[in-house]
């Protein structure tokens, strides 16, 4: 028997027992990653730099990108952290603030969704009442009370989740820490007021969907009788991603939420983490920008107007992935490094720092040319200095690389040493 206050960590499911698997989980998730964040940053900017998109439509637009940025963020880092390092480790109080932080981004953007349904049934049904019904006032208000009460949510769970005695071990059945899961180490008697809170929380969310539901029903009503085609078109473009963000939303929240345990599998686990947690703020950016011509003429204006912040975002897109890269095979050689170590005979070690550190070395060695090429500064520009980065750049990698590699006559000489021991 043990209880919460004996509890210093929890341990999360891993991926795979092969740490070759896990590092391509690692690969895959930051590419993920990075064009979420790439996607929903790009419509924080354009909404932010555009006049024409300061409407209450792109004000909800612009909180439901910061909210996906912060539930991917939530999660997401620590997975792939452990996948790099190996481990299913999380400390206690991590585990609670991030239980606290996906409570209260996924209740306030479940909000906020609602809000912006609101939003687009006044904008076609009452489109005379829309500006006195969602002034600059009424939009702030609406989104500080969804946040508020999103908080005041996550609040509520934590409180009585955490509180709750832990009888089964600490082994939490899945990817990231998450009430249910929580919920089957606790006592088989002591979850019942968290269970209240949960039908609680239920009750709003299902109110929500409702409303969500029936405006969209009345705007399809009104759609179909606007006379216009190109009044049609511009409805449905507004409506239909909305419509698709929210059904996503839900169909993820609730399949993860609602899932019987006796179904519960290694695989199906995978697939609700991905649908649940990377699916949503990842596919949300496609889902409002390809139908959405304005925000596609705010995103083409802001990168035409100035040449040089579009070079500026390209660049910086290359420099996260090439990041990323350099992140992934700098923990690899971490690993690499810690297993050569681990080996008992003395050549096994060499022959294995023979074949690691000359691909170290070189990549070392490109991302140190490549950095002073792109990142020195223009006021010590100089024909010497110039010359020498040109050199550093061009020259030195390519001549370096067969010097580095290990020498294919040296490898049949290892073979045939090796045949002739048997």
């Amino acid at each position: 028997m043990s209880n919460s206050s004996s509890v210093t960590k929890f341990l999360l499911l891993t991926f795979s027992d092969t740490w070759e698997l896990q590092l391509l989980h690692f690969a895959l998730f930051l590419g993920i990653y990075l064009v979420a964040l790439l996607g929903n940053g790009l419509i924080l900017s354009a909404v932010a730099c555009d006049h024409c998109l300061h409407t209450p439509m792109y004000f909800f637009l612009l909180n439901l990108a910061l909210l996906d940025l912060g539930s991917i963020s939530t999660t997401l880092p620590k997975t792939m952290t452990n996948s790099l390092w190996d481990t299913r480790a999380i400390s206690y109080q991590g585990c609670v603030v991030q239980v606290f932080l996906s409570v209260f981004l996924i209740a306030a953007e479940f909000y906020v969704l609602t809000i912006m349904a609101y939003d687009r049934y006044l904008a076609i049904c009452k489109p005379l009442h829309y500006g006195s019904l969602l002034g600059s006032r009424a939009c702030a208000q609406m989104a500080a009370a969804a946040w508020g009460s999103g908080f005041l949510n996550a609040v509520l769970h934590i409180a009585s989740t955490f509180s709750l005695p832990l009888c089964h071990g600490n082994a939490v059945g899945q990817y990231f820490c998450e009430i249910p899961h929580i919920f089957k180490l606790s006592c088989s008697d002591a979850y019942l007021r968290e269970v209240g809170f949960i039908a609680f929380s239920f009750s709003l969310g299902l109110g929500c969907f409702v409303f969500i539901v029936l405006s969209s029903l009345q705007i399809f009503r009104a759609v179909l009788r606007i006379p216009l085609q190109q009044g049609l078109h511009k409805a449905f473009s507004t409506c239909l991603p909305h419509l698709a963000v929210v059904s996503l939303f839900v169909s993820t929240v609730v399949f993860a939420g609602v899932k019987p345990p006796t179904t519960s599998s290694l695989y199906l686990d995978f697939a609700v983490a991905v649908l649940y947690l990377v699916v949503p703020p990842a596919v949300n950016p496609l889902i409002y920008s390809m139908r959405n011509q304005e925000l596609k003429h705010a995103l083409k204006k802001l990168f035409h107007s100035d040449p040089y912040l579009r070079e500026v975002g390209v660049l910086a897109f290359s420099v996260c992935l090439a990041f990323g890269c350099f992140v992934f095979i700098a923990l690899s050689y971490v690993q690499v490094v810690r297993a050569v170590l681990r080996m008992p005979s003395e050549q096994g070690q060499h022959k294995a720092f023979s074949t690691c550190l000359p691909h170290l070395a070189v990549v070392s060695l490109h991302s140190i040319t490549a950095m002073v090429a792109y990142l020195k500064l223009p006021s010590t520009t100089s024909v010497f200095l110039g010359l020498a980065v040109s050199v550093l750049y061009s020259v030195l990698p390519p001549a370096s690389v067969p010097k580095s590699s290990p020498s294919p006559l040296y490898k049949v000489k290892e073979i045939k040493d090796e045949k002739s021991m048997y």
